[in-house]
């Protein structure tokens, strides 16, 4: 290729201002090729640097951003691990805790079935005593003449009292007898003895004796306090609005020509259909009420009401008691041998021997099979009714 002197190789404005006077157009031309080459390699070298130099960059990044990751993946899991231990000891705290409340229920669980089967037992004793000591007992209607001497009272009202005793019953059942003696040492020591041999003319029971229990009793005081000046009437249905029911109430019961007087105030129920009227003056009460009925015209309808006295009662001093009779013996295991009278004579004769451990006899009564009897008691005294 010759000499390189005189060879421009500044390229300051690229490729184009080398030329070489001495090369032949043929190698003018390959060395602009290699030139223009070189030029490309020199491009991709500086790209390379250039990316690998950004590589590098991206590496450094990564690799903080690895650390930090992996920094956080570690908090991370101890946080985990620390949920983890804390879950399991929750769970074994709730474990422990339910195991408790199970044992404690199940001890809940039989206290209830005792508490149940308590309650059973004392339901059955609570009915069983209701039933003992129940007192329905209907009072007839009867009429009482007054014998004592009048007291002054308020000018309101009638008071009077009451003293109502229901008399101890004992039910006589077939084939059963009550015997009475006048000691009660003789009724005691019969009643130590586990059967009696009682012989007839021509025959012989074995008769058990037995305590009398007697029903429940009752004994107390009714207090009534009856109104002068107030009566109560009913059977006044609601034919007409209320207040126009209460005036036709007080224009009808304030005729005199019916009974009636000045009438101080009416109270009225238009769904019971009943009222409450008070007069002004004593007597009119009692007077109506002892007619029982009165008619009201309410324009629409005439209706017959019925009036009665406007009462208040209270009771008191309410005692209840049970118990046995002391010289009452019940007989138990006769049989139908004999005429009842004649059954009762062999009774009494038997039982009237002091070597049959009895004493005298104050009363005797027996029921025949199939039947039954109510024997009430009163104080040191038995009857059979």
């Amino acid at each position: 290729m010759g000499s390189k002197e005189g060879m421009d190789t500044s390229l300051p404005n690229g490729r184009n201002n080398f030329r070489d006077e001495t090369l032949s157009p043929e190698d003018q031309a390959q060395l602009e090729a290699l030139l223009e080459e070189l030029d490309k390699w020199k491009q991709k070298h500086e790209r390379a640097d250039t990316e690998k130099s950004r590589l590098l960059l991206e590496k450094l990044d990564t690799e903080e951003q690895k650390k930090a990751a992996q920094s956080e993946t570690m908090e991370l899991l101890a946080q985990l691990k620390h949920g983890s231990d804390a879950f399991q000891n929750n769970r074994r705290a709730m474990e422990q805790e339910l195991q408790k409340l199970e044992k404690s229920n199940g001890a809940l669980k039989e206290k209830l079935l005792e508490q149940e089967e308590m309650l059973k037992i004392k339901r059955s004793e609570h009915a069983r005593l209701k039933q003992q000591f129940k007192i329905k007992a209907s009072i007839p209607e009867k009429s009482f003449k007054f014998t004592g001497q009048a007291e002054e009272g308020d000018n309101l009202h009638i008071e009077g009292k009451f003293t109502i005793i229901r008399k101890p019953l004992f039910l006589l059942s077939g084939g059963q007898a009550l015997i009475t003696f006048e000691e009660e040492k003789v009724a005691s020591r019969i009643l130590k003895l586990a059967k009696c041999h009682v012989e007839f003319d021509n025959s012989k029971m074995d008769v058990k004796p037995l305590c009398v229990t007697m029903d429940p009793s009752v004994k107390f005081e009714l207090h009534i306090r009856v109104s002068k000046r107030k009566v109560r009437v009913s059977n006044i249905p609601p034919v007409v609005p209320e207040e126009t029911m209460r005036d036709k109430l007080e224009i009808s019961f304030s005729k005199l020509s019916k009974g009636g007087g000045e009438v101080e105030s009416v109270d009225y129920n238009g769904r019971s259909g009943t009222g409450l009227l008070t007069f002004l003056n004593g007597g009119v009460a009692e007077h109506l009420a002892l007619k029982k009925k009165h008619t009201v015209d309410t324009g629409v309808k005439v209706l017959e009401s019925r009036v009665q006295p406007c009462f208040e009662y209270e009771l008191k001093k309410l005692q209840t008691f049970c118990g046995v009779s002391r010289r009452t013996v019940l007989l138990s295991g006769l049989r139908d041998e004999l005429e009842e009278e004649d059954l009762q004579d062999n009774l009494e004769i038997h039982f009237q021997k002091p070597s049959n451990y009895g004493g005298e006899v104050e009363s005797i009564k027996y029921v025949r099979q199939g039947r039954s009897l109510e024997a009430y008691f009163v104080e040191d005294t038995a009857e059979a009714e």
